[in-house]
């Protein structure tokens, strides 16, 4: 549900009834993974999806059975051989979705508020549900905290042992240090043995960063881009006179320094992307140096081909190896025949989207390889 956030906790301020239909698990092709929600209000008005099409008639009426009865429900949604016009995923996937009803007097209610509040402020918080189990246990939440604290839809947490509740904060907290969304199967003891008991785990983390190294016009198309990917785009160039919030209206951030000294000093982590198209071997070699040595998620530079041979040669100069050279993408983007910046820009893009979920680059028409890869009806998934 969190990736509604904004929606449902402008409605939750309002003080809007609703039902969120959360998706817990999914298997073959399908085509949005653990976390996608979909939420109706009491006046039908619906945000968010939980399948791209295929079954949202069928989830809206679940939810507004949900307010009606204010019970919470699991659906599951496949495809029908002996129909394919039936109720389901005409993709072949299947998917299983939490329905939840968020009413004025629902127990779940000052949870979702302090998770959304949460998530719509960019702070890190993770919201643990039973999606599996008994009956009587379905959808009881708990809010967890990067230092351990947390917050309880009902009185007594999840209704089990109190050691039920310390291991699912802890795999909670545990997914949260990742930005992770994913399932965790439990016993109702508590213990980590896959049991009675299975809870999705969603995380609301900061975006993540992209640092656009070079204020060209080839920057520009990027950082709009990565806006539309989700990411804090930062753009960074040591000349005052291009690094200017008039050529870069677009950007979270701009820094005026030299690239390898601004690296050093900003945050980054596991998520971060730097793109550099300086191309220009007094700023790429030290930034480079540096950034190939850092646990970001992807490392990339723009250049022709004879740029890209002699950077190499003053990256191995400089004392970089053949692992920390083989993280580099060099000529960034991929091989779409990109003229302009705004195709180019969607090149670079392409590629972090590969980079980043696994994709090979090469056109679906005639693979074979699977569209989605977040396979598997149970298991965490990347969010981002």
């Amino acid at each position: 549900m969190l990736d509604i956030a904004e929606e449902l906790h402008r409605w939750t301020e309002e003080g809007r009834d609703y039902a969120v239909a959360t998706v817990t698990a999914v298997g073959g092709s399908a085509p949005r993974g653990p976390g996608a929600a979909l939420a109706v209000d009491r006046d039908g008005t619906v945000v968010g999806s939980v399948s791209g099409g295929c079954v949202e008639g069928a989830v809206y009426d679940l939810c507004v059975a949900a307010l009606q009865d204010g019970r919470t429900v699991l659906e599951r949604f496949g495809y029908s051989d002996a129909d394919a016009f039936a109720v389901g995923l005409t993709c072949g996937g299947v998917i299983d979705v939490l329905v939840t009803p968020v009413g004025a007097q629902a127990p779940v209610r000052a949870v979702f508020r302090s998770a959304l509040s949460a998530a719509v402020r960019g702070e890190p918080a993770a919201v643990a549900r039973v999606v599996r189990g008994p009956a009587g246990l379905l959808g009881r939440t708990l809010l967890v905290r990067p230092d351990g604290s947390r917050e309880e839809a009902y009185e007594g947490g999840f209704g089990g042992p109190a050691e039920l509740d310390r291991t699912a904060a802890a795999e909670a907290r545990a997914l949260l240090d990742t930005g992770r969304t994913g399932t965790v199967d439990l016993s109702e003891d508590g213990s980590h043995c896959p049991g009675g008991l299975t809870l999705l785990v969603e995380s609301s983390v900061p975006a993540p960063r992209m640092i656009v190294f070079g204020a060209i016009d080839f920057a520009a198309a990027l950082v709009r881009a990565g806006k539309f990917l989700g990411y804090h785009v930062t753009v960074c160039d040591a000349r005052p006179v291009f690094a200017t919030r008039a050529r870069f209206p677009e950007a979270d951030d701009i820094a005026v320094d030299w690239p390898h000294r601004y690296l050093r000093r900003t945050e980054t982590d596991g998520r971060t992307v730097l793109c550099v198209l300086t191309h220009d071997a007094k700023f790429d070699v030290p930034l480079l140096t540096a950034a190939l040595r850092m646990p970001v998620a992807f490392v990339g530079a723009m250049g022709s081909r004879r740029t890209h041979t002699d950077r190499e040669r003053r990256l191995r100069e400089a004392g970089l190896g053949a692992r920390e050279l083989a993280r580099l993408r060099s000529p960034i983007g991929l091989d779409l025949g990109a003229r302009t910046p705004e195709e180019t820009a969607l090149s670079i893009a392409a590629e972090i989207v590969a980079a980043r979920r696994g994709g090979t680059g090469v056109p679906l028409t005639g693979s074979g390889t699977p569209i989605h890869r977040d396979g598997g009806v149970r298991g965490a998934v990347e969010v981002a």
